[in-house]
């Protein structure tokens, strides 16, 4: 995702404010966002967000930023100045989440009509994003899909936290984009599906669990033992770590997963649909070559310059 230079204007935000006292004293030491990152056992994109006022910095890593960047306290002074809650700039319910899947030991999902984010292939994301308003935009979809990309960085590290999915036989069905398309996010789902902290089940359409959620749902396990339960409605997002709901909902994907087929036979089922999707895009293109060959024969047989018009002969010797 591309990342802005901060506005060098006059900013009546106090968590910007924040931000560019952080950068410039971050730059001031001779360090990059990657290199404070490490220092503060976060991701490089979790600095530029500090940075941009996006997202509040935690006061462990304000402090540890004072030590590390000597600026006697001056960040905790300005931080401590700060409404986060009134003053962060983003999307507030998806941000969130983003922020506490970056941080969650283990991610547990079930997915309705289309595979999760953390396992989509960049055809398919950009397939996805092209349904949108800003479909007409090809460098906002761009940087859609490499946003999207990046939060896989972290599953697919050596490190990966733990991903459990339970994907609804909709979301293997449901064509996003073309056969093609699909057939490349099958190959993607059975190779990702090979690693060893990803685990993925299909709950098939004749399968009829002892209680299946109404909607698409992600429980959340955080480093300090709490747990959040995330899913999303038409225009927001809904959150609770309220331990009897968190609970209740962690019962029901528990039995989900025992009503879901195996991840063997998962991935046979998956590996089916991959080959009829390749099927389908092959007739696809065989359909396009010959309505291709029959526009271009069509054309070899249009007489050009107009009709023709018969003339009377000149008779010989006339």
């Amino acid at each position: 995702m591309s990342h802005r230079k901060a506005d060098a204007g006059p900013t009546a935000s106090p968590a910007k404010l924040f931000g560019e006292a952080l950068r410039f004293a971050r730059e001031q030491a001779g360090l990059t966002q990657e290199a404070l990152g490490k220092l503060l056992h976060c991701d490089r994109t979790v600095v530029t967000r500090y940075e941009g006022g996006h997202r509040p910095m935690p006061l462990d890593s304000v402090m540890a930023c004072d030590r590390i960047l000597q600026t006697g306290g001056m960040l905790f002074l300005l931080w401590k100045r700060v409404d986060w809650q009134a003053d962060v700039e983003h999307p507030d319910w998806f941000q969130k989440y983003v922020d506490l899947e970056d941080e969650a030991l283990a991610i547990r999902v079930y997915q309705y009509a289309r595979v999760n984010g953390l396992l989509q292939c960049a055809d398919y994301a950009h397939a996805m994003f092209r349904t949108g308003a800003d479909r007409d935009n090809p460098a906002l979809l761009r940087e859609r899909v490499t946003a999207r990309m990046s939060r896989q960085k972290r599953l697919l590290g050596p490190d990966g936290p733990l991903h459990i999915a339970v994907l609804d036989e909709s979301a293997i069905r449901t064509v996003v984009g073309d056969p093609g398309v699909m057939r490349r996010q099958m190959e993607h789902l059975l190779e990702v599906g090979e690693r060893s902290n990803i685990s993925i089940q299909v709950a098939p359409f004749d399968c009829v669990p002892t209680r299946r959620p109404g909607a698409s749902m992600f429980l959340l396990e955080m480093p300090d033992g709490s747990e959040w339960l995330y899913s999303e409605s038409l225009y927001r997002g809904h959150f609770s770590d309220a331990p009897s709901v968190v609970a209740e909902h962690r019962g029901d994907y528990d039995l989900l997963r025992g009503d879901a087929l195996s991840v063997s036979d998962s991935r046979a089922l998956i590996a089916d649909a991959m080959e009829e999707y390749r099927h389908d895009e092959r007739r696809s293109q065989g359909g396009r070559m010959a309505q291709e060959q029959l526009q271009r024969e069509q054309r070899g047989r249009v007489r050009r310059g107009g009709p023709r018009v018969a003339y009377p002969r000149r008779r010989s010797g006339a």
